[in-house]
């Protein structure tokens, strides 16, 4: 993930480990990763990817030999993908190698996280869609009212980044305007009256990206009914996502159910 690969970058700069940062300069046709895209590469290790293939073993094998050799300056290949590699993508890439140093760090460019979302419910599935999410450029709220209910570690046991962060208040609901415009919400808490304060909460505001309530058809007409009597714009109410998840996943596992939602919220970002 390109975060990752920029906090790699300041951790290897901070402790002087030589390294080369191999970037797509350029990329027209069908190519695996759009220019921008970055990748390091140390004696021992690589952080990031360009693609992958025969296009990231060459500029691997490349940078490492600038790094047997010193030959630090910064340099550039281009590579038309199906004849110079053999790649079925059909397009043309430019790789530029340079030197990590201080100057490669000022010029990364900072991206702009997937979405924000407000997640409520440290229950089995909350744990684990942030797992998931843990793994994405996001930026993650997740909510409840009972601070013991909240994993210490991932369901991989893995630490949770800086991104996953965990918010205990009482009044859950509130939250809910502290979230910028356009921010994602996913609603599946332990208590059904709950659920239903904050989903009437987010569609009141009704500035969401996506909003999505747990449950089953019956769960949804239900809360509609309820919505309706209290005056909610149908308009709002039919921008609920209720059940979540991509079509077609009926398994009710909580990773199972993860990695439905977390496609579905994918899906929306690529929608815009």
């Amino acid at each position: 993930m390109d975060r990752d690969t920029l906090l790699t970058a300041t951790q290897w700069l901070a402790r002087r480990e030589p390294a080369v940062v191999v970037e797509v300069t350029v990329a027209r046709g069908s190519a695996p990763r759009a220019a921008g895209t970055r990748m390091l590469v140390s004696a021992r290790e690589c952080v990031g990817t360009i693609g992958g293939g025969h296009l990231e073993l060459m500029a691997i094998d490349h940078a490492r030999e600038m790094l047997r050799t010193k030959e630090l300056a910064p340099q550039s290949q281009h590579f038309p993908l199906g004849p110079a590699l053999g790649q079925c993508c059909g397009g043309a890439v430019t790789l530029g190698y340079a030197a990590l140093d201080s100057n490669a760090l000022a010029h990364w460019p900072a991206s702009a996280p997937l979405f924000h979302l407000q997640l409520y419910g440290a229950g089995h599935v909350g744990r684990a869609i942030t797992t998931l999410l843990a793994t994405l450029d996001v930026v993650v709220d997740w909510i409840d009212e009972r601070e013991q209910e909240f994993a210490s570690l991932t369901t991989l046991g893995t630490p949770w980044p800086p991104h996953i962060r965990q918010v205990c208040v009482d009044a859950v609901e509130g939250e809910v305007r502290t979230a910028p415009p356009g921010a994602f919400y996913l609603v599946l808490t332990h208590n059904h009256d709950l659920d239903l304060r904050i989903t009437e909460t987010v569609l009141r505001r009704g500035d969401f990206g996506y909003l999505g309530l747990i449950g089953s058809k019956t769960k949804r007409q239900r809360f509609i009914h309820r919505f309706e009597h209290r005056g909610i714009a149908s308009e709002a109410i039919d921008r609920m996502t209720c059940p979540i998840g991509v079509e077609g996943i009926t398994a009710k596992q909580p990773e199972i159910i993860a990695a439905a939602v977390v496609a579905q919220l994918l899906q929306v970002c690529e929608r815009g």
